[in-house]
């Protein structure tokens, strides 16, 4: 079984460090989600992420770095508005998806000549990567496809052995992945809806965030994603949930729909206890599009994806 240690043990950070150098991987702690942590320039360890995960290997990777000076190491031709953005929202859920330079390895960026890149707001996150020296490749810290890691626990029972070292830092304070927006195109695009309101990047930048067009070039832009083993059954009013569950023999409902922050912390462990509990289905109950309520739709239709 994988080693936890406390993110309030003083050897923490330090013995984080070791893993990563070492060329191993760490259950990383963020603002977010857990995330599956290897440094950037050990192509080993960044194999392994996709192995541990069982994730394809043309599916791109985020690289998390510690302080915004840091992102002409891993970018150029960083637009003006993306810089506004990193400025303004970085410690914090926002990825920015930019062209890379020739030192982030094209497994991280899955062949592509364009790389995601944040800087979480979570502390300890931070300090790990500050000491290794070097960017960490971090996608969700669980098997590709299931529902993302909110705790220490989710990561040791996704994927136990295959993780050297996690970092407790208790719950994820906002419980869905960031936001990811595209600034390698004519027009920002939105990747992925996420724990940063577009609504409010949109106001910071004075620019339209478009929805995407192409190929998949980001994390959970896949149409079925972030699923429990129950079936996922959306609903737009508790009303509706409530007749559909006569459709089922043991469901429960998921509804939190005044409180969108409240809904996005707790959705991927609702989802877990589901499972564990031997539920056939949940109904979920869509909350406002604004906000949070963007990302939580997202990744309910996704989960929903059959």
């Amino acid at each position: 079984m994988s080693s936890v240690i406390s993110s309030h043990n003083p050897d923490a950070v330090s013995r984080a460090v070791g893993v990563l150098n070492a060329g191993g991987l760490v259950g990383l702690p963020t603002e977010t989600v857990y995330g599956l942590a290897a440094r950037a320039d050990i192509d080993d360890a960044v194999t392994r992420i996709f192995h541990a995960k069982g994730r394809p290997m043309g599916h791109p990777l985020i690289l998390h770095i510690s302080e915004i000076s840091e992102l002409d190491r891993y970018a150029i031709e960083v637009p003006l508005p993306a810089l506004t953005l990193a400025q303004q929202c970085w410690p914090g859920p926002l990825t920015l998806l930019l062209h890379k330079t020739e030192a982030v390895s094209s497994l991280v960026t899955g062949g592509r000549e364009t790389v995601a890149i944040r800087i979480p707001a979570n502390e300890c996150a931070r300090q790990i990567i500050k000491q290794c020296g070097n960017a960490v490749a971090a996608p969700s810290a669980n098997i590709f496809g299931h529902v993302s890691p909110t705790s220490a626990q989710h990561v040791v029972s996704d994927l136990g052995d295959n993780v050297d070292l996690i970092i407790d830092d208790g719950n994820c304070s906002i419980g869905v992945e960031s936001t990811i927006v595209d600034f390698t195109t004519d027009q920002p695009q939105l990747l992925r809806p996420g724990g940063f309101p577009v609504e409010d990047l949109e106001s910071i930048i004075g620019q339209q965030i478009l929805m995407p067009t192409g190929e998949s070039r980001a994390s959970g832009m896949l149409a079925s994603h972030y699923a429990p083993r129950c079936r996922v059954v959306v609903a737009e009013t508790i009303d509706i949930a409530k007749r559909a569950l006569s459709d089922y023999g043991n469901a429960r409902i998921l509804d939190h729909w005044d409180n969108s922050p409240l809904y996005a912390a707790s959705l991927y462990t609702q989802m877990r206890q589901a499972d564990e509990d031997g539920m056939e289905a949940v109904i979920a109950v869509f909350p406002p599009k604004s906000g949070l309520g963007m990302a939580i739709r997202d990744r309910l239709i996704k989960a929903s994806f059959l």
